[in-house]
Order: C-alpha cells, then structure tokens, then sequence
C-alpha cells in the first residue's frame, strides 16, 4: 500500500523528479548542487515512505519502475503547486489575481482583446475571467467571488466605477413577422435576465399576451431564432445583425426606456483590479460612442 507523511516531502520529491529527468544520480546530484550519495540517500527514503521501489538500478541505467511512473505525475505537480503558493502567498514574486464577471451576450471579440492586452501589460497580475447572466454576476460580486464585474442593470441602480446607457430594440428575422402573432413569441435569455423582464413587462403593459418561444443563455443561439422566425426578441441595439430587423411602434410593440450597462468593483479588490476597470472603461466608451 502507497502511503506515509513522508512521501510528500517536497524536498525528496525533488530530488526524485531530478533523478528521473537526468537519467542517474549522479546528473541529479550536479543539478541539486549535491552529492550522489545524498540523493541516493533521499531516493531510499522516499521509497521507504512509499514502501514500494520507485527506480530500477544496474550498471548501464536508472529507469523509473511502474510505481514511480505512476508517482512521477504527482510529484510534478505537488511541486507547481508548492511553487504556485509560495508565489502568491508572498513575498517580491507575489500576483495578484483578479476575478472578472462579464455578461454572456456582451464578451465580443474586441472586449476579450483589450481584456488580453492588460493581462499582457500586467504580468504580475493574474487574471480570472467568468462569463454569465448579468443577475449572477452581481449576486456573485456581493458574495466575494468576483473583483469586478461588467453587469447589465437598471439606471442609476447604485455606485458604479462607470456606466452608460443602453438602448433596447425588438428584434425580428428580416423576412419574418412574428410580432403580429397572439400570443406573441418571445426569444429570450433566461429568467432573472433585464432584457426578458423589461420585454414582458411591457408587453403586458400594453395588453398583448405572450409566450417564450425560445431560451437560451447564449447570445448566439437568441440572434439565430430569430433569424430563422423562432419569433422576436428584446435586446441592446448592439446585437442586431444582418439577418435581423428592428420593430416599432409601427409594429403594435411599445417604446422600452434604456437599461444601463455597468463596471462594478467589490470592496476588497486589488489595485490592479481597477486599472482593469479603466481597461474596461475605455472600451465600452468607445463602444457607446460608434453606437450613439
């Protein structure tokens, strides 16, 4: 049976990785700065801890038995993983990592760039990036999961590191008419969404009855329903493509007032948390700007 505290000693494991990458002892010892005796002596250790031999030995070579194959892989990783906390423990090496939260339908290419030039900018910074619902990502943000979120609310909702207004359209096909429909269909993300819960509130404000067609959590499967007619979706004007027009009035749907597109940063942030924040900043105004 594998076991014993000993065993995980990082320095015999080391020691044991060194001897299985030079090939012998010997080479080991001049890459540890030891003698051959002393990681010979090491290696016997951690198979008495192991209680199973790890290398086999004879005169030509030093080759790894099935059992130190098997341990070779933890050994390795027993080793980042030491490496990893000291470095983020402390000390000059220490990273800071920051946890990012942006909305499903909102990390386009162009975000995920500037997002990536930071981190590129930033090598002490370790950076930790989450898509999802605008609702979890601010639930998560108050329960310490994430630094800093891009999140979808309603208008001057509470404190932001900045925010902009959003301006909400309904969405059909191009070569379909769905809102003409009763019930109306309805493309939506799912529940807890701003988008879904201002397009039902709405629809029932003005007397049509509704139902979702189609749900998805994923921008991409919304704009496709409703490119094929699955039926017609409230969104940012943003996410209008080709195979998409925009309804009105014209069309018996109500006008919707803009929702706000937010930078949040939990009390315990990292500085380097905010520097992504202007990051962010500067994107979605420029963002805002080709928009308007």
């Amino acid at each position: 049976m594998i076991g014993g505290a000993g065993m995980f000693d990082l320095d015999l494991l080391k020691s044991f990785v060194s001897v299985a990458d030079a090939g012998g002892f010997t080479r080991a010892g001049e890459r540890l700065n030891r003698t051959q005796s002393t990681v010979s002596q090491q290696i016997r250790r951690l198979e008495d801890a192991v209680g199973r031999p790890l290398f086999v030995r004879d005169a030509k070579r030093v080759a790894l038995t099935e059992d130190g194959e098997r341990l070779l892989g933890y050994a390795r990783r027993l080793l980042a993983l030491a490496e990893e906390a000291k470095t983020a423990v402390g000390g000059p090496g220490r990273v800071d990592v920051v946890r990012l939260g942006i909305p499903d339908d909102f990390a386009v290419e162009a975000l995920t760039e500037a997002v990536a030039a930071f981190a590129r900018e930033a090598p002490a910074c370790r950076l930790e990036v989450r898509c999802g619902m605008s609702c979890d990502l601010r639930a998560g943000l108050a329960r310490g999961e994430f630094d800093l979120v891009l999140a979808k609310r309603e208008p001057a909702s509470g404190p932001a590191f900045a925010a902009w207004g959003e301006r909400l359209v309904w969405i059909a096909g191009r070569d379909h008419a769905p809102a003409e429909l009763d019930p109306v269909p309805l493309v939506a993300f799912p529940q807890g969404c701003i988008y879904r819960d201002r397009a039902v509130h709405a629809l029932e404000r003005a007397g049509r009855r509704w139902r979702v067609a189609y749900e998805s959590p994923n921008l991409m499967g919304i704009q496709a329903a409703i490119a094929g007619g699955l039926g017609i979706a409230l969104l940012s004007d943003r996410a209008v493509r080709a195979g998409h027009r925009v309804l009105g009035r014209g069309d018996g749907l109500p006008d919707i007032p803009p929702t706000e597109l937010a930078i949040l940063i939990g009390p315990e942030a990292p500085a380097e948390a905010r520097r992504l924040a202007g990051t962010i900043a500067g994107f979605c105004s420029g963002a805002a700007a080709v928009a308007a």
